[in-house]
C-alpha cells in the first residue's frame, strides 16, 4: 500500500442509512416531535435490548448522570469518587449538584480506576462512585462492589432512597459502553445505575440523546425511580406533552422546580433504526478491531484488548500506546497522521491538566499513572464506514509516522 495515495479518514462519523433518514420523516410528518410515543417505545426496546425492567431517555448521558445524582439526593457536603482519566462530563456532574468531586488515579498501565486507592477515600461523606467504562470495556463491577462492601459500615444516609441501597451507589459511566458485557453481565446490568451516551461519535446515536437503566434489586419501586427522572427532565411537571393531550387533561401541577433535559421523538425516531442495526454494527466493529490487531501485531505498540473470556467490549474506541515517547512526540506523530488524511484522536487528557479541575485544587503530579497512560496515547479511527482498505492505509501510515 503506497502511503502518498492521500486518503480522507474522518475520526468518527455517524454511520446513518436511509432507514433513519425515513424514520425521522415520518417522525417529522406526524406532529410529533418532541417527547411522545417514539421516545416511550425506544425506551421499551432498549431496556428489552439490555435486560433491564426500565430505561429512562434523556438529551445526552450527562444529564443522565446528573439527574441520576439529584435522584439519589446527592448534594452539598457529601463526596463522589471518579477517575481522573476520563472526559469532563464525568467528574463535572458532581459539581454541578454541590458535592465534592475525588479524583482517584487509574492503576499502573491501566485505564481503569485504581480499586485499592478507591478503597482508601472512601468516608462517611461518600454517596457514589462513578466509573467509567472507557472504551466500550466494562469496568471491573465485581471488584468496586467488593471495596465498597469493606466500606460499608461507615455510610451515612441522607434520605430515605439512601437508606434503601445502604452504602455508596454505584454509577457506570458507559458512555462508551452499549452493548458491551462482561462476567456474564450487559452494560446496564452490573452497576446500580448505568448511563449511556448517543452522541453523533457513538455506535449507536440519536444525534444528541442519553439513557439511564437501573438494577431491579436495589429495593426501590422501579416506577418510583422512572416518574423521578420524568420529573426531573422536565421542569417537575406532574404530565408530559404526551399525557396533556388526552380528553381533559390540560391540567398539570409542576412538583419542584428541575430541569429541562428530555429526549424528542426526532432523537428516538434515529435511535429505533439505529437499534435495529446494532449487532451488525457490533460485528462490524469487531472485524474492524481484529483487522487493527493483526496489523500491528509484533510492533511493540500496546493496545486495549477489547475481547477476552472475561468480558466483550463495545468496540466503541481503539486505543494505542506507543512506549518510550512524550506527549511531544506524540503530537507529532498526530499531525504525521493528520497530513495524511489519517484523523486521529487522544483519549483522555486527565482531568488535573484542565484548567477548570486545576482551579479545583488537582494537581496531576498526583495522578503519575494517569499521566503516564496519556503521555503517549493516541486513537486511531474506528466506525462502521471505513472497510479493510482504510484499515491497512491507517496501519501503514502510522508505522509510516512512528519511524
Amino acid at each position: 500500500m503506497k502511503t502518498d495515495q492521500i486518503r480522507n479518514i474522518p475520526f468518527s462519523p455517524p454511520d446513518i442509512t436511509d432507514e433513519e433518514i425515513a424514520e425521522v420523516v415520518d417522525t417529522l410528518k406526524s406532529g410529533w416531535i418532541t417527547t411522545g410515543p417514539k421516545t416511550k417505545e425506544f425506551e421499551r426496546r432498549l431496556a428489552n435490548y439490555i435486560g433491564t425492567t426500565k430505561v429512562a431517555c434523556l438529551n445526552s448521558a450527562t444529564a443522565a448522570m446528573e439527574m441520576t445524582l439529584r435522584m439519589l439526593g446527592v448534594g452539598e457536603g457529601d463526596e463522589v469518587i471518579t477517575t481522573a482519566y476520563t472526559y469532563t462530563a464525568t467528574a463535572s456532574v458532581i459539581h454541578h449538584v454541590g458535592a465534592k468531586i475525588i479524583l482517584v488515579d487509574v492503576a499502573p498501565d491501566s485505564y481503569e480506576m485504581d480499586y485499592i486507592k478507591m478503597g482508601k477515600v472512601i468516608t462517611e461523606r461518600t454517596k457514589a462512585i462513578i466509573a467509567v467504562d472507557i472504551a466500550g470495556v466494562m469496568c471491573d463491577y465485581n471488584m468496586i462492589y467488593k471495596v465498597i462492601d469493606n466500606k460499608k459500615e461507615i455510610f451515612k444516609a441522607n434520605n430515605p432512597v439512601q437508606e434503601l441501597i445502604g452504602r455508596p451507589v454505584v454509577i457506570a459511566d458507559s458512555a462508551h459502553g452499549f452493548g458491551a458485557s462482561r462476567n456474564g453481565r450487559n452494560s446496564g446490568q452490573a452497576a446500580d445505575f448505568t448511563c449511556f451516551s448517543f452522541h453523533a461519535v457513538k455506535n449507536l446515536t440519536t444525534a444528541e440523546g442519553g439513557a439511564v437503566t437501573w438494577r431491579s434489586d436495589l429495593g426501590l419501586d422501579t416506577e418510583y425511580v422512572y416518574k423521578q427522572y420524568m420529573l426531573l427532565s422536565l421542569h417537575g411537571q406532574s404530565k408530559d406533552a404526551l399525557a396533556k393531550t388526552q380528553k381533559g387533561s390540560w391540567e398539570y401541577d409542576v412538583l419542584l422546580p428541575a430541569f429541562k433535559c428530555n429526549m424528542t421523538d426526532i432523537m428516538a425516531s434515529i435511535g429505533l433504526k439505529q437499534l435495529n442495526r446494532y449487532e451488525e454494527l457490533k460485528i462490524k466493529r469487531r472485524e474492524l478491531i481484529e483487522m487493527y490487531e493483526h496489523g500491528l501485531k509484533n510492533t511493540g505498540l500496546e493496545t486495549l484488548s477489547h475481547f477476552c473470556s472475561e468480558y466483550i467490549s463495545s468496540g466503541h474506541l481503539y486505543l494505542v500506546r506507543i512506549p518510550g515517547i512524550n506527549a511531544m512526540k506524540r503530537n507529532e506523530i498526530m499531525t504525521e497522521m493528520a497530513e495524511m488524511g489519517i484523523s486521529c484522536n487522544v483519549h483522555y487528557k486527565p482531568l488535573p491538566m484542565l484548567t477548570a479541575y486545576k482551579n479545583l485544587g488537582f494537581d496531576i503530579k498526583d495522578f503519575p499513572n494517569s499521566l503516564s497512560m496519556y503521555e503517549n496515547e493516541i486513537t486511531l479511527p474506528l466506525h462502521t464506514l471505513l472497510n479493510e482498505k482504510d484499515i491497512n492505509y491507517i496501519i501503514d501510515c502510522f508505522k509510516k509516522a512512528i519511524l
